[in-house]
């Protein structure tokens, strides 16, 4: 390690020495010739900077910015430049450099010299810049990106649940805040360009990668995308939406390699799939969108001119570049096989609108590649220029040719992760619990609650905490921890000082644990199809935690999905409580004792039985490192849970596809008598629908009300004010999510049953009434007719609000001539 030091040392020196005196005031002499070049004076339009560095590059440089290289210890091995840099692509620059040196997975014990504290991260990031900038011939600056959908990934920055907790949220300034604290946080570390969030639409319950979507509504999924984006942007750091499109529903759900042949109807991929991407796009103008490597129609979403040209910066105004994502471009040639050669599917890409190709291996293997094709006649050299432009706008937009050292040593050490954001972290993880089920039994009172018993495989588990698209390094609490150290704090508060033995640390409640199962069993997933008797461990195991129920009040089942189960590359056939938990649930609800279930998943899962048994259930998806402490929280009554439902809870994987919004008459009943009456065969509707969620107390709707602002011509309309009041009619205060939806009557080609299109949050005292509005606009009531062509159409639209899709509680009509 000293040698490497040594040899670091002696290369960092000669680096400053060879540079020579490039910085002047108000300018840097990036190519070292002594000249003030346009490219190099701030006072000159992008487009004029762009042009001119351009016209001074050669093709190697050319190509060399049409790549990523991985940073340490993704691809790059080294933490700072090396003299055997001189012999790699990267010494005529490079695109960018991801996730570099920021403590994903082992990398953070191996450098974490390099990572923590932040002032040494920052000195590493401007030495590795150090390079670019005096080695290279132009000095074109690296642009440093990383990952942010669960909080930016660095070691120790500010952890936020899943996208799909923070969806349950339905609310826009949380999720803005979110955005904001992600990218302050990468622009203290010299972070360039964050990749989130994610604008994938997730229809189909069983793909792993529902619990990165923020759910399964085209509206909803926009609305909280525009607030992340616009809040990571805030900070001059280029947001980059992913995965561009039509990503998260492969056939069957199936995951991985499989990520292909989407049943898409264009008027589907249009409405759903692409209706996120044109809205965040349109507002909030990302600097980077990730082209998903799924086809569409037959045509992989990389190669597409239409995807990535015309719709993308012809028809939406995208104006910033477009990288792959891992694979796309190789999947253009050896899974699609639409390429004879992997030289002509970076000719394809290109040509298409693909600016920047991202992998986890070295560059060399698609620069060398992409200078074969341009040799051999395959790639023109107009094309290169034409996405080199691309990448190179971004770079000036984003100052990195004004400021390449970007960064706060000073601040990054006390003003980055939970040191300043507890309270923020805290609440995304509260509002974002979801109350599926309770008959009276929460919150449980400490008053009254003498002896809990928690238990199930997740009750003491924390692997879910911490996603590999987020950071890590923080000390997670697990629900059992927060169950303990919340009524241990209590105990404290009241005064109490009753002794208790180890286990057992609350002088309020006595606390006891046993883990019941495991999260599978070990013929899992194949005994989801071929049961197999449970072994004598596992009986003993499901034994002690009914024998541990003896003299309890009620039991606290933690259960569901671990960080194994469900995630990207984990899609499951099907959706019921893996391994041996639902014996557990079975054995302990034949003890008579109350069971209240909380759910610990990443998707949907299947639990008739617990619905129809259990008196409560609890949704809380997967929790940042502090979930623990907002569950205990909820469960006794200091959280009043306010979460929705942004996706479908199916009864079975056999309704799927089962999502909101549907077409008409798709979710509707079985006939069993009259015309086509045959009898009955199938199970009807859903376990829990979109935008369900209850709360420890109710609320009352009325006096909707809708004035039309302008003319009321469907050919003229612009939009229209909705009111109604919300009124909190138990006796806790609490939050409640009303939802606006629309019903097109009728219109000229099949629509939706109905399409949310408006949602607002408010918080009401015991008693207390609010008049909350909605404003809705022309696109919210247009579709697309039999041309293709968005529009409004005469007609009555039924207006409705409630409390969820299938919990409406007033209703007017809109009639537009």
């Amino acid at each position: 390690m000293n040698r490497i030091l040594l040899i670091v040392l002696s290369f960092s020196i000669c680096s400053l020495a060879d540079a020579g005196n490039i910085y002047h005031k108000g300018w840097i002499d990036f190519n070292k010739n002594g000249v003030k070049d346009v490219y190099e004076d701030p006072s000159r339009t992008i487009d004029e900077r762009v042009e001119n560095l351009l016209g001074q590059m050669t093709l190697e440089e050319k190509t060399c910015q049409l790549v990523t290289l991985y940073g340490c210890d993704r691809v790059l091995h080294d933490p700072l430049p090396t003299a055997a840099w001189s012999a790699r692509v990267w010494k005529d620059g490079i695109a960018n450099i991801d996730e570099h040196l920021n403590g994903v997975g082992k990398s953070y014990k191996k450098y974490r010299q390099y990572i923590y504290p932040f002032n040494n991260h920052i000195k590493a990031m401007h030495d590795t810049q150090k390079y670019f900038v005096e080695q290279t011939r132009l000095g074109i600056p690296a642009e440093f990106s990383n990952e942010g959908i669960h909080g930016l990934t660095h070691a120790l920055a500010t952890p936020l649940p899943a996208p799909i907790a923070m969806g349950s949220t339905w609310d826009r300034d949380l999720v803005l805040e979110a955005g904001r604290i992600v990218g302050y946080e990468a622009s203290l570390l010299g972070y360039n360009s964050v990749y989130a969030p994610i604008l994938d639409v997730g229809r189909d319950q069983r793909w792993g990668r529902t619990l990165e979507c923020y759910g399964e509504d085209p509206y909803i999924v926009a609305q909280l995308g525009i607030r992340m984006a616009s809040g990571i942007q805030e900070y001059g750091i280029g947001a980059g939406l992913k995965h561009y499109v039509a990503y998260g529903v492969p056939k069957g759900g199936r995951d991985a390699q499989a990520r292909t042949d989407p049943h898409i109807t264009p008027r589907e991929l249009h409405e759903i799939f692409l209706y996120p991407f044109r809205e965040v796009v349109g507002q909030v103008h990302p600097c980077v969108i990730m082209a998903s490597y799924n086809d569409w129609n037959g045509e992989p979403v990389a190669s597409s001119h239409y995807f990535l040209t015309e719709l993308l910066r012809e028809l939406y105004g995208f104006d910033g570049y477009v990288i792959s994502d891992s694979d796309a471009v190789e999947f253009v040639f050896d899974k699609h096989a639409v390429a004879p050669t992997y030289e002509d599917a970076i000719r394809q890409v290109l040509e298409a609108g693909l600016n920047v190709k991202t992998n986890f291996e070295e560059p060399e293997r698609f620069v060398n590649a992409l200078r074969k094709g341009i040799s051999e006649g395959l790639i023109s050299e107009k094309i290169v220029d034409d996405r080199v432009r691309e990448v190179l706008k971004v770079k000036f937009r984003m100052g990195l040719f004004d400021q390449p050292y970007q960064g706060d040593e000073i601040k990054a050490d006390t003003e980055i992760g939970l040191q300043k954001t507890s309270d923020f972290v805290m609440r995304t993880a509260e509002e974002s619990i979801v109350l599926l089920k309770n008959d009276g039994i929460l919150p449980l009172d400490k008053s009254t609650v003498k002896k809990v018993l928690v238990t199930g495989p997740l009750a003491d588990e924390t692997n879910y905490m911490t996603s590999r698209y987020g950071p890590n390094g923080h000390e997670p609490v697990s629900i059992y921890k927060g169950i303990c150290e919340y009524l241990s704090a209590c105990s404290i508060t009241d005064g109490d000082s009753k002794g208790v033995s180890k286990g057992d640390v609350s002088a309020i409640c006595e606390v006891v644990y046993e883990k019941g199962c495991e999260v599978t069993d070990k013929n899992w997933p194949e005994s989801e199809i071929i049961p197999e008797p449970l072994t004598d461990d596992e009986k003993a195991m499901i034994q002690k935690a009914v024998d541990a129920t003896a003299d309890v009040d009620v039991i606290i089942a933690v259960v569901g999905e671990d960080e194994g189960r469900t995630g990207e590359s984990k899609s499951r056939t099907s959706l019921e409580l893996p391994g041996r938990q639902h014996d557990l649930l079975m054995a302990l609800h034949a003890t008579g004792k109350p069971i209240v279930l909380v759910l610990v998943n990443g998707q949907p899962l299947t639990i008739n039985w617990e619905n129809k048994y259990l008196p409560a259930i609890v949704e809380t998806w997967f929790q940042s490192c502090i979930g623990g402490t907002a569950v205990a929280r909820t469960l006794f009554g200091d959280n009043n849970p306010s979460g929705k439902l942004t996706v479908t809870f199916p009864k079975t994987v056999g309704q799927i596809e089962y999502n909101f919004p549907y077409k008409k008459g798709s979710h509707g009943d079985q006939n069993r008598h009259g015309n086509n009456g045959r009898g009955k065969t199938r199970v009807i509707g859903p376990l829990y629908p979109f935008g369900h969620g209850l709360s420890y107390t109710t609320f009352e709707y009325s006096d909707l009300s809708i004035n039309v602002e302008g003319s009321s011509k469907a050919s003229d309309f612009q939009s229209a004010t909705v009111e109604v009041t919300i009124s909190n009619r138990g006796q806790r205060e609490g939050a409640e999510i009303a939802q606006l939806y629309i019903r097109d009557l009728f219109s000229s080609v099949v629509t939706y049953d109905s399409q949310l299109r408006g949602f607002e949050r408010v918080n009401l005292k015991p008693g207390e009434s609010k008049r909350i509005k909605f404003t809705l606009k022309r696109k919210d009531l247009q579709l697309l007719d039999k041309e293709m062509k968005w529009s409004v159409e005469p007609g009555d639209f039924e207006i409705l609000i409630g409390a969820s899709s299938a919990d409406i509680r007033q209703t007017q009509t809109l009639t537009l001539d």
